[in-house]
């Protein structure tokens, strides 16, 4: 058997047996692993904190030919604030979704740091609602090749009276270039996410949007992963 050790974030999993879990990991090194866990839903288990959602530590894993097995962890973060606030939670639970369902077996350092900042924000600063996912899907998109703000119609270049998004191809465009595939976007909305993309996780908390800009945002932003990867983002009560 060979050993290794990764920096992984738990993005979810499933009880197996009795007292075991199989676990997916988002690791540093090597992207997205299914690993198991044994009997850590046992009341005294030594890596029982290691298994839950948001837990981010170094990962030692035995793998085999059928199978990788978590002999060790070194917590470094579980994150535990978020799960005492039901807000925090869901939109952590949605960061951690888009995560689970763009990764894969191929490492994405950019994709780790950037749910690790987000994270790291949502529990420890005091961030509104939505505030966080808001940059997170923005930066995703952004490292996906689809750094849709701008001042101009991305189409024709021309001034934007109105703006309208264009989710077949993911930009902002005027009036004279929208068709049956666009939404038109408010000037909360734009000023929302034109706010976050300019601002970085640690200044968040500093912002006060007004208008529901930030609501609004996050519609727009579900609807366009719905568009560029056919997943829907989990609703945020």
């Amino acid at each position: 058997m060979a050993s290794i050790k990764v920096k992984a974030i738990v993005i979810g999993g499933t009880n197996v047996k009795e007292k075991d879990r199989q676990v997916r990991l988002f690791t540093l090194e090597n992207g997205k692993m299914q690993v198991s866990m044994k009997g850590v839903r046992g009341e005294k288990a030594k890596m029982k904190a290691a298994k839950e959602p948001f837990c981010f530590g170094e990962y030692i894993i035995e793998q085999t030919s059928t199978s990788n097995i978590v002999t060790g962890v070194d917590i470094i973060d579980n994150f535990f604030e978020i799960s005492k606030d039901i807000d925090k939670y869901y939109e952590a639970c949605a960061m951690l979704d888009v995560v689970d369902k763009v990764s894969t077996s191929q490492a994405n350092p950019q994709l780790f740091l950037q749910i690790l900042k987000a994270l790291k924000t949502i529990c420890y600063e005091n961030v509104k609602k939505y505030y966080c996912i808001d940059k997170f899907m923005l930066n995703i998109f952004a490292a996906m090749g689809y750094k849709f703000m701008t001042d101009v119609c991305s189409s024709c270049g021309g001034r934007l009276a109105k703006r309208f998004f264009n989710f077949e191809y993911g930009e902002i465009v005027c009036t004279a270039c929208k068709n049956d595939l666009c939404d038109e976007i408010s000037d909360a909305c734009y000023s929302a996410l034109r706010l976050f993309e300019n601002t970085t996780y640690e200044k968040l908390s500093t912002l006060h949007i007004g208008g529901m800009g930030e609501m609004q945002a996050y519609s727009l932003l579900a609807k366009n992963f719905n568009w560029r990867t056919g997943f829907k983002m989990i609703d945020i009560p």
